[in-house]
């Protein structure tokens, strides 16, 4: 599954071309306030993880649904062949044995 961050794109599609504008109207039109260092990783990084009260914020502010700032391949994944198990050959015993005690 491939998954591609699109905030940049969906910014520049609503003539936000800095971070310092998308700061601005994350707070005046969601009430967020997110750090300078915040706003621009998520500019510049595609995020592991984003908090739903985030993403919800980046739609109100830009006016935009989720769909426009995550694409999501859902293209099935061709399934891999799991290799048959195989059990390790039996050891044999080496050099001379213990004498009797």
């Amino acid at each position: 599954m491939d998954v591609r961050w699109r905030l940049r794109m969906a910014a520049a599609q609503r003539e936000v071309w800095t971070g310092a504008q998308l700061r601005r109207l994350l707070a005046e039109r969601a009430g967020l306030v997110l750090s300078s260092a915040s706003v621009s990783a998520l500019l510049t990084k595609q995020p592991a993880q984003v908090k739903l009260s985030t993403l919800a914020a980046l739609c109100t502010a830009l006016e935009c649904s989720p769909g426009d700032l995550i694409e999501v391949d859902t293209t099935p994944v061709a399934a891999t062949p799991k290799p048959t198990a195989t059990r390790p050959a039996p050891k044999v015993a080496r050099g001379r044995s213990m004498p009797p005690v």
